[in-house]
């Protein structure tokens, strides 16, 4: 048995709600046959299906990523406005889209979700002007081409998107349109300026990682427009072959997970920014996308080899309890580092890797999907200190390539709240076997505890069409009077709440 001590009145900070946020890509069935679906039973007159929407709302999706990815790096958002969609080949991932879903149509679904867009801007085949001419469409009043083309599209008030990013991984030689160092820094420079030139109250992001001279360059040209850096990691990566790391390797990859906020925010700290501009982890999941001999130097023939493999994604046996823990230790990380992470965008949201799922019938809410519910609706928004006098348990696992590795075995974050009285405390299990005992010691903190619990039957429960395992339980365990020891299941993600 461990001990949590908390002094409730010292605290790290206020986390922003954005680090909750999703993210959703044209890829596969993300958008066409996913969230759009014109003509589906379960849709509403503009072509949105109605139960992934109220799935949206119940996690209180604070903010969108759109429309990607690597997608954005050949996509010119022109051609998907209007009355005259002309369909265009996506040399991303080489399919056709259709362009019936574009600017206004994402934007008409934000407002039906009750979140604020953000848009990924074309920084590969792109110009800075087009980039430009996007914000004055979407933010303009009426001035310009671009916003009487809104208007005449059937939308007389501005959009107002307050959130853009130059380009996506740019960095990456399978990003269409990659960049060097040394030109990413002047495109961004050009693109940045004439977007601020446009609407000064737009925040913008840029691409970037937790590498050196890619960031110093970025930063030395860049710095002085930008309110936010966007980096990217996936931990299970599976581009090519569909082999989902165990239980175990999962939780190795939980080992200093915020490892490149640690790196990025020693750069911004060296270059004097990091009190004007936060990080964006603006897409992430534990594992990464399978769309096998696409980002290749040897690319597929024939859509059986690079198309239809997409469909492994959407395996939802591969989304266990394993996905759950994973994703609220990095919700965790992101919570105690609300000083310099203002935002976070799990990616996607629907099918692939997502957290819903849908069918032409209905949806299914996989494991990560309880997580976000759980930790937008409970937990709190001020990070509370807190430590452990005692050593922590530790758990022995194997890694996905089958080296030995030790990881603490309980996560652990105190909250509280700013609109009332009462804790919430992230309690953690990664452990598959074992239950753990911990005692949350908080002086002067009174009431009644309620105990929050994501988990299934074994650590690969899934959830499926007719088929849950993985659900939210929630029981009163008591009055907490300063000093309350609880038992957590093994590979469990749960919320004490105090109230």
């Amino acid at each position: 048995m461990i001990t949590l001590r908390v002094t409730k009145e010292r605290t790290i900070g206020q986390r922003d709600l954005m680090i909750y946020g999703q993210f959703i890509e044209h890829f596969h069935r993300q958008i066409y046959d996913g969230i759009y679906d014109p003509g589906n039973p379960l849709s509403d007159e503009d072509g949105f299906r109605t139960d992934i929407i109220e799935a949206m709302k119940q996690i209180k999706v604070p903010i969108l990523r759109w429309p990607g990815g690597c997608f954005v790096s050949s996509y010119h958002w022109k051609k998907a406005v209007g009355p005259s969609r002309t369909p265009f080949f996506d040399k991303a991932w080489r399919v056709e889209d259709p362009n019936t879903f574009g600017t206004d149509e994402y934007i008409r679904m934000c407002r039906k979700i009750g979140c604020a867009p953000y848009i990924c801007t074309n920084a590969g085949t792109g110009t800075a002007e087009e980039m430009s001419d996007w914000v004055e469409y979407c933010n303009l009043e009426n001035e310009g081409e671009f916003a009487k083309w809104r208007i005449e599209n059937g939308f007389e008030q501005p959009h107002k998107v307050k959130y853009w990013s130059v380009g996506n991984e740019n960095y990456g030689w399978w990003e269409i349109g990659a960049k060097s160092a040394e030109e990413w820094g002047l495109l961004v420079k050009e693109a940045a300026k004439m977007m601020k030139h446009v609407d000064p109250e737009a925040e913008l992001s840029a691409a970037a990682l937790s590498d050196m001279d890619w960031n110093m360059n970025l930063l030395k040209n860049c710095g002085q427009f930008l309110d936010w850096i966007s980096i990217h990691e996936y931990w299970d990566m599976m581009p090519n072959e569909n082999n989902p790391a165990d239980y175990d390797a999962c939780m190795a990859y939980t080992d200093h997970i915020d490892h490149q906020v640690d790196e990025v925010r020693g750069i911004l700290q060296a270059m004097k920014l990091d009190k004007k501009i936060k990080i964006a982890f603006d897409e992430w999941n534990l594992r990464s996308w399978h769309h096998p001999n696409v980002h290749t130097l040897k690319q597929g023939v024939g859509k059986e080899s690079y198309v239809t493999p997409r469909n492994l994604n959407d395996i939802n046996a591969t989304y266990t309890m394993a996905d759950a823990v994973f994703t609220a230790c990095f919700l965790n990380a992101m919570n105690r580092n609300c000083d310099i992470v203002g935002m976070a965008n799990f990616a996607p949201i629907l099918n692939t890797r997502g957290c819903i799922y849908s069918y032409p019938k209905g949806i299914v809410l996989r494991s990560t999907y309880h997580v976000f519910d759980l930790y937008v609706n409970v937990l709190g928004d001020v990070i509370v200190d807190s430590w452990v006098p005692e050593d922590l348990p530790m758990l022995d696992v194997t890694t996905k390539d089958g080296k030995p590795k030790t990881v603490p075995a309980l996560d652990l974050l105190a909250t509280s709240y700013t609109d009332r009285e009462g804790m919430a405390f992230s309690v953690v299990n990664k452990d598959p076997e074992n239950a753990q005992e911990v005692t949350l010691s908080v002086p002067g903190l009174k009431g009644k505890a309620v105990l929050h619990t994501i988990n299934g039957p074994d650590k690969d429960s899934y959830n499926d069409v007719d088929h849950t395992e993985v659900v939210t339980t929630v029981k009163e365990i008591g009055a907490f009077d300063e000093n309350m020891t609880i038992t957590v299941e093994p590979h469990s993600v749960n919320v004490v709440e105090i109230c």
